[in-house]
């Protein structure tokens, strides 16, 4: 367990009480599935209790240790990096399927795998989503409410703070979080109120816009990413097909939709590493023909960059394409978070893999055939990794090719 915890911190208990009310907005008898690591334990009890507070009927919370999924890669038989616990996660669909909402506390160490076989990795990581697939789809269909919320532990805060003492790197990033959260103001529900205005306000210019295609041009970029047909902009808020209203990500400054899976072309440059799976990947450079990657590199991790993209056919195409500008809080705190739910929120990003239905004018009664049609992708992955900056530009196009200011110098212009 963490010992840096600082579990007499009152912005600890707003938090809990965010992920809750705001991240889930659990609804009353409303069952909780949560998923952690063992270091987080201190703020799952804190959720635990303000979920049940909140009226829920059941919490129940699966752990996971790093150390343990080390041990694994440095002494498991090879045939172990084929199976997965189809299982549980069979039970975890069962759950979502029968109402429950889902919630992450996330905080990896981004090192966790260094130096490991890059090839068990792969298959590690394609026989945990092949059984993850069914809780999967019910995530990004908007079955349910969802949603992520961080931890600061030891080895994640040593990654974003080199140079100071441990516990000195952890009060460091507990500072940064609550200030993301939105956990360190007076009341963290009406400033998220106030945010989620924001965000809601900017997707609906975006989808009545309906362009074609955004065009990202800056340093090593030059990207034309089309979209989906029928798209529709989606950020902060959302409501689920279960009626509850409910913020995915804690948190979150992004606003996203559905690419369209064939009309990607184009060069395209990393802004920040990427930490997927306890590898970090540094400097992807990727090429776009017809929609699909047909290069990549990257400086570190490309081993890992190449095993990610070829899980299956639709990893080498778009599931997600998000603006955010430059002036995020989290962006300008000029800290490298080494992790994907705080890095994607200080970069416009885009996303290989499985695409969100619920990005579209029509998703409540979208079906997989027409979401297929329309040019949604499919796939076991959906990993996040950042293109914007403040020297990158975005513009959108019309159906005629013509173009509209949407960022410039990462920075909203429209």
């Amino acid at each position: 367990m963490d010992t840096n915890f600082p579990s007499t911190d009152t912005r600890l208990d707003k938090l809990a009480e965010v992920a809750v009310r705001v991240g889930l907005n659990l609804a009353e008898g409303q069952e909780v599935v949560m998923t952690a690591g063992l270091d987080s334990l201190p703020l799952a009890r804190k959720i635990t209790e303000a979920a049940y507070k909140a009226g829920a009927s059941l919490v129940t919370t699966i752990f996971a240790d790093d150390q343990s999924a080390l041990a694994r890669y440095k002494y498991a038989r090879d045939e172990s990096f084929d199976v997965a616990p189809a299982w549980m996660y069979e039970g975890m669909a069962a759950a979502y399927r029968s109402g429950a909402a889902r919630l992450a506390i996330v905080g990896d160490d981004p090192n966790l795998l260094a130096g490991q076989d890059p090839e068990k990795i792969s298959r590690a990581n394609r026989a945990r989503s092949k059984a993850y697939r069914p809780a999967l789809e019910l995530i990004t269909a908007s079955a349910i409410n969802w949603s992520l919320v961080p931890f600061a532990n030891a080895a994640w805060a040593r990654s974003v703070f080199p140079d100071v003492p441990e516990d000195v790197a952890v009060a460091k990033l507990w500072d940064a979080i609550f200030a993301a959260t939105r956990a360190d103001r007076p009341d963290p529900e009406a400033a998220w109120a106030e945010h989620n205005a924001t965000l809601m306000a900017k997707r609906k210019i975006l989808t009545e816009r309906n362009f074609r295609a955004l065009r990202f041009q800056g340093p090593g970029t030059d990207l034309k990413v089309g979209l989906a047909d029928g798209h529709a902009w989606m950020g902060g808020i959302s409501t689920a097909r279960n009626g509850i209203s409910s913020n995915p990500n804690i948190p979150t400054e992004e606003v996203f939709t559905t690419p369209h899976a064939a009309m990607t072309e184009g060069t395209v440059s990393a802004t920040k590493p990427l930490a997927h799976g306890g590898t970090l990947i540094r400097d992807i450079r990727v090429r776009f023909e017809g929609g699909q990657v047909v290069e990549a590199h990257a400086s570190t991790g490309e081993e890992v960059l190449q095993k990610m993209i070829g899980t299956d056919e639709g990893a080498r195409r778009l599931g997600e394409v998000a603006l955010v500008p430059h002036s995020s809080p989290i962006a300008q705190s000029g800290l490298l978070f080494f992790n994907t739910l705080f890095d994607e929120n200080a970069a416009s990003h885009i996303a290989l893999g499985q695409a969100y239905k619920k990005c579209f004018v029509n998703a409540k009664t979208l079906t997989d055939e027409q979401f297929a049609a329309a040019g949604g992708n499919s796939s076991l992955i959906h990993v996040d990794w950042m293109i914007g900056s403040a020297s990158v530009d975005v513009d959108g196009l019309d159906a005629a090719g013509n173009a509209t200011p949407v960022m410039r110098k990462g920075e909203w212009a429209l």
